[in-house]
């Protein structure tokens, strides 16, 4: 946990629209929607989930030294009293709210990073290099769905200098909104394999639901993708329909931008 704020209560009332209840503190230190991994100063989100409603564990949040909950307004006769709240129709649109400001703040160079495969590890390596050029913020885990992206963009400290955000998807259509939330200046397609292959009639088909990720591009971005597979020119296609101001290939391919000369592995790691 950082020991700076990350959001004053005024910022987060403002972007999220919330009616306020409770003794609130001036800030929060962190965001988070799992009541088992709050740290001290968190706001905690009762997202509605498939099984768990989080509402129903916004009393263990603040025992474990929550500095408030961001609740349904619905709820609020549920909470326990004097609870510290913002109060807000919907928790989840609340929270793509406050991405959306954190996004709308920062004056971060931005990268999304999505594809069949090889997603969390190019976000990782992308951290590791851009950590030594300056402040670093990249997504928890596989934050990479309609709550994470959200979650991952609201966390984004105002002070730093690179983001790095990982978007996944299951279903034509996803990546859209989440790259529209995000507004990368780098979008990165890693791969596109037969993942998913149940929810899409074609490879072809998948392929043209990762190249959603060109949608948010900002004005002179750029497209990275790999030249091996046999999609590239569609993918490159899509990066230009997109507005791509610029197109960058990887891979083994000989016309690749950034080619692989040699590869040794090793069991406990790689070389290039």
């Amino acid at each position: 946990m950082s020991d700076r704020a990350l959001w004053t209560v005024a910022a987060m009332a403002a972007a999220m629209r919330a009616s306020r209840a409770g003794p609130l503190p001036a800030a929060v230190r962190g965001l988070s929607i799992d009541s088992r991994s709050i740290e001290p100063q968190d706001a905690f989100f009762a997202i509605l989930g498939e099984n768990r409603d989080g509402h129903d564990f916004v009393a263990a949040a603040l025992e474990r030294g929550a500095a408030l909950g961001v609740v349904a307004q619905e709820k609020h006769v549920t909470m326990p009293p004097d609870a510290p709240l913002l109060l807000v129709p919907d928790v989840l649109a609340a929270l793509r709210d406050l991405a959306t400001a954190a996004r709308g703040r920062s004056r971060a160079r931005i990268v999304a990073v999505t594809g069949s495969v090889g997603k969390t590890g190019t976000k990782d390596a992308l951290r590791l290099v851009l950590a030594r050029e300056g402040e670093t913020h990249a997504s928890a885990a596989s934050y990479n769905n309609h709550w994470g992206v959200p979650l991952s963009l609201a966390r984004l400290p105002e002070s730093a200098h690179f983001a790095i955000f990982e978007i996944g998807m299951n279903h034509a259509g996803e990546i859209t909104p989440l790259t529209r939330l995000v507004r990368p200046h780098v979008a990165i397609i890693t791969a596109v394999e037969p993942v998913h292959l149940e929810f899409f009639d074609s490879v072809e088909a998948i392929a043209d639901a990762k190249a959603e990720i060109f949608l948010g591009l900002e004005p002179n971005g750029a497209a990275v993708i790999n030249r091996d597979g046999p999609l590239y020119e569609r993918l490159a296609r899509a990066a230009q329909a997109a507005g791509a101001a610029t197109i960058v290939s990887f891979g083994e391919h000989p016309q690749a931008d950034a080619r692989l000369i040699n590869l040794s592995l090793q069991p406990d790691g790689s070389s290039v």
